[in-house]
């Protein structure tokens, strides 16, 4: 999908079959589905369209049968909105992506906590200081004699070479 023209297509496919699937299709097999992409081919002929199902493997077998049922009603409204020449034939496709997402995080929290574990066993600590970020410098009070790399004295000298003859 180079084009800026079949994009814009693939997003109003989205917009349509979402609006079609929340108001018109009422198959009882449909479960809560949320379609998350669509994707066509440089021709615009084939248009893939990914959704997800909010529940099990049944709610996904059942979701996936009403789509197939559906698919010639949702094509007919795509092409009367559409009113392009060529109206894409339309793909279902399972999105597998939050799924792989959450076994992800998975995987790294259980990571995470076996770095933890070693840690706490060989009992280490960081290498140089636990915060290695430079903190602003504090600014002292004008008032402070510590500040004041003279002293007193360095000032009373001043006062003494501007008396003398």
């Amino acid at each position: 999908m180079s084009s800026p023209r079949v994009r814009k297509i693939a997003d109003r496919i989205q917009v349509i079959v979402a609006e079609m699937l929340e108001r018109r299709i009422k198959d009882p097999r449909l479960g809560f589905v949320t379609i998350t992409d669509v994707r066509m081919s440089g021709d615009g002929q084939q248009a893939s369209i990914f959704y997800t199902v909010l529940g099990g493997e049944e709610e996904m077998a059942g979701t996936a049968a009403a789509l197939e049922s559906a698919k010639g009603t949702l094509r007919s409204e795509v092409a009367k909105q559409l009113g392009t020449r060529i109206v894409p034939t339309l793909t279902f496709f399972h999105d597998a992506l939050p799924e792989e997402a959450r076994a992800l995080d998975e995987v790294l929290a259980r990571a995470r906590a076996i770095d933890e574990a070693a840690a706490a066993a060989r009992g280490t600590s960081y290498a140089g200081e636990e915060d290695p970020y430079k903190k602003p410098r504090e600014i002292l009070d004008e008032d402070d004699d510590a500040s004041d790399p003279l002293g007193a004295e360095g000032d009373e000298s001043d006062d003494e070479d501007d008396t003398t003859p």
